[in-house]
């Protein structure tokens, strides 16, 4: 008798930690409507992509990976798996949208206020996000 309970708190408690990890990895995330609809202010050009990916390079790409499928070198120490920004589901959000997600970060997503603190450098960034669809 004690080993069948034992079994079955067992599998309650693998079912509530499985069903916990499986709500924090498809938690939306929505940027307010304000940042959403906020345009970008630096000009999609070489330079800008150029300086996005310099920053991509420094501060991203050791989670989010060097093409943005979220196979970063730290990406399997993470609660959360990083998204495929390759996607259509990460490429449909309005650049204001990803702007924010940068500078305010949420979970295993820090934010990057003070280590980009220039409003163009995070543009550039999200103008180098859009070039990693597929």
């Amino acid at each position: 008798m004690k080993k069948r309970i034992l079994q079955i708190v067992t599998v309650a408690s693998v079912a509530i930690v499985s069903a916990s990890f499986t709500l924090l990895q498809t938690k939306p995330w929505n940027a307010p409507d304000k940042a959403a609809k906020t345009a970008n202010a630096v000009k999609t050009n070489a330079a800008s992509v150029a300086a996005g990916k310099a920053l991509w390079s420094q501060h991203c790409s050791s989670c989010h990976g060097k093409t943005g499928l979220g196979d970063g070198s730290k990406a399997a120490q993470l609660k959360t798996t990083p998204p495929d920004f390759s996607k259509a589901a990460f490429q449909g959000q309005s650049d204001g949208s990803l702007y924010y997600k940068v500078a305010e970060g949420r979970d295993d997503m820090p934010s990057f206020k003070k280590k980009i603190p220039e409003a163009e450098d995070n543009w550039n960034l999200v103008n180098f996000m859009r070039t990693l669809k597929k």
